[in-house]
């Protein structure tokens, strides 16, 4: 019978210092035979959600969690040093999962100051449904007790201690430290005198042993220091891997009752997270209409500005296509969208024609969202809505450049600032980019690195692997000589772990409530607030998630307009002649320096032999290109 679980584990979103790969590291813990497993990233929640859905998959239980930083005073105070104590949190429950979500935010939103960092009195109003560790050397209850401060260290385990009660847990790790071994007795003897019980843990950061060399120089990228360099931040051992049992029993065997009561933390830990159930915001219709009504009338009158001379065709298709809206309970979603596009028509901000399957949609038509007939170019509104496929709607909606944030902060304005947040993305370590960064750390001359770099091919999605395969000089660099074949082999163990987190260009999510209801926040450029959880994650838990793409093109365009306009003031963008043969010529001789999506070399080229006669050939042209 396993009589131990990891509940102290750092995965790839302990950015740049975790080197564990959440399918690796959940896959590993079912080959020892483990039945649960946590992640405890630093001071965030960007992971929980895969390491969830991967557990799960892999049949292992998951224990969601974090490793906090704990300001010295309070979170608010961005004074003094950068040292912040660590302590793990882990949820019981769905309501200690809200709670690590609020502290989580908090720690960003409110606390940030090098680190996210949440304070205890912040901790006590967020301890329901929580289970406490003490954590590593780097807690403060272990540091109190290193620097002799024993009433310190009894004073905030006691207070922890009535924080959570029995759900407070003594941590002891031994990874051969010196420091860990002085402090693991007195660790013990505390527990023992204030009745609190210990817990084994191993203090995760990479998968298997052999893995701390990888884990050392991504330490390195972090730090900007050379893995040659004397006085630099690193791991004191290589023991901080995911161990077996008979390892940590060993490494323990002094504290065995420690390693069962990671059995009972993990029972305690019962967490079902939803996904798919919709949190989408409400739209107040005026004039005290109901919101299908409001959506019915706009549609209509829209369709009649737009088709004056529409027929029974296009009627029946606008009644079809809002009956599967009201059925899939979307009238919410095209007022809204109808709403803040609206806002952009009113206010002379250009907003692109449509892409994607948005345009499919007459309803989006008549309501100005797109300008693009679909019954004109014969598009199928299922490829949009379908009732026998449930999925979010999504329309991809451009907007100038210069102007889109007037968009998003009227939506801010209209739906409050807790409820509409921009959505995180997260950089990784792309092949080039990770051989460069090795290199660096590695202290091989800038040159060699480069041009090693630049042997991997300018493909999009090209992995080192792949590389090797297509380019020959890479393959015989690799094959011939030993620095860079190292440079390679430590690159590819590197190579997709996330790098930083930043603001996703385009991405907005709208709440029914705060989103930090649903998402834990992070903060971005600005310090202004995005979410943990990246876009796919957001509309799998059902929130609503909006693109609002800036897009140089329509500034350009709108820029000629005005120009145009200074000579004949009644010019009408919109009126152009879609037909006229001068522009397909143009086209055809590969004349689109400036034009959206026809700029490129290789699509000049194309449009020189397609020699395009309508609309409809250069449709067909850039779908098949």
């Amino acid at each position: 019978m396993q009589n131990f679980v990891h509940l102290h584990v750092h995965t790839q979103y302990s950015l740049l210092d975790g080197a564990a790969r959440i399918p690796e590291l959940v896959a590993h813990a079912k080959t020892l035979g483990m039945p649960a497993l946590a992640i405890t990233d630093h001071g965030a929640m960007y992971g929980v959600i895969d390491f969830y859905k991967e557990c799960k998959k892999q049949g292992i239980k998951p224990v969601l969690g974090m490793e906090a930083y704990v300001a010295p005073r309070s979170r608010t105070e961005r004074e003094g040093g950068r040292e912040n104590a660590h302590l793990v949190l882990l949820a019981k429950n769905k309501t200690g999962y809200q709670n690590l979500i609020k502290l989580s935010s908090s720690a960003f939103v409110d606390g940030f100051y090098y680190k996210p960092r949440i304070d205890y009195d912040l901790l006590e109003q967020h301890a329901e449904g929580l289970v406490c560790l003490s954590a590593c050397l780097a807690g403060d209850i272990p540091q109190a007790l290193l620097n002799g401060q024993t009433e310190k260290a009894r004073a905030l385990a006691l207070r922890l201690r009535g924080m959570f009660g029995d759900d407070f847990y003594i941590e002891l790790q031994n990874h051969g430290i010196p420091e860990q071994l002085e402090v693991l007795p007195q660790l013990d003897s505390l527990a023992k005198e204030l009745g609190i019980k210990t817990v084994a843990t191993n203090d995760v950061h990479y998968v298997e042993k052999n893995d701390a060399e990888a884990q050392d120089v991504l330490l390195c990228i972090q730090t900007g220091k050379f893995v040659d360099d004397e006085n630099r931040m690193r791991m004191s051992a290589d023991e901080f891997y995911l161990k077996n049992a008979d390892e940590m029993e060993q490494a323990l065997y002094n504290y065995r009752e420690s390693l069962d009561t990671t059995l009972e933390i993990a029972e305690k830990c019962d967490l079902e997270l939803t996904f798919g159930e919709r949190h989408l915001p409400s739209f107040s219709a005026p004039d005290g209409l109901d919101n299908m009504s409001y959506l019915m009338q706009l549609a209509e009158a829209g369709l009649q500005r737009k088709m004056p001379n529409a027929g029974e065709e296009a009627h029946a298709r606008l009644a079809l296509e809002l009956s599967i809206i009201e059925r899939m309970g979307f009238v919410d979603y095209f007022l809204i969208v109808w709403d803040f596009v609206n806002f952009a028509h009113r206010n002379g901000i250009f907003v692109g024609p449509g892409r994607g399957s948005g345009a499919a949609s007459l309803v989006a038509y008549s309501l100005d969202i797109t300008d693009v007939d679909p019954l004109k170019y014969d598009l199928p509104f299922e490829r949009f809505l379908n009732p026998e496929r449930i999925s979010m709607p999504d329309f991809d909606i451009d907007f100038c450049i210069e102007r889109r944030q007037e968009v998003i902060d009227y939506v801010v304005r209209k739906y409050g600032k807790d409820q509409v947040v921009q959505i995180i993305t997260f950089g990784t370590m792309a092949a080039r980019a990770v051989i460069r960064d090795v290199g660096r750390v590695l202290d091989i001359p800038y040159a060699k690195v480069d041009g090693i770099s630049k042997m991997v091919p300018n493909e999009l999605n090209i992995t080192i692997d792949k590389a090797l395969k297509i380019s020959k000089d890479l393959r015989n660099a690799y094959e011939q000589d030993e620095e860079t074949h190292y440079l390679i082999d430590m690159s590819k163990r590197l190579e997709g772990l996330p790098r930083h987190a930043s603001m996703h260009a385009a991405g907005v999510v709208i709440g029914k409530t705060a989103i930090d209801e649903y998402v834990p926040l992070a903060t971005g450029a600005d310090n202004a607030a995005v979410t943990q959880f990246t876009m796919t994650t957001i509309e799998e838990l059902g929130l609503l998630k909006m693109d609002f793409l800036g897009l140089r093109t329509l500034t350009v365009i709108q820029d000629a307009e005005k120009m145009v306009r200074r000579k004949v003031p009644d010019f009408d963008i919109t009126k152009i002649d879609p037909t006229d043969k001068e522009v397909y010529e143009m086209i055809g001789n590969g004349h689109t320096e400036g034009v959206f999506q026809l700029e490129s070399s290789g699509m000049k080229s194309f449009m020189k032999e397609l020699k395009p006669q309508n609309m409809e050939d250069i449709i067909a042209g850039i779908s098949l290109y």
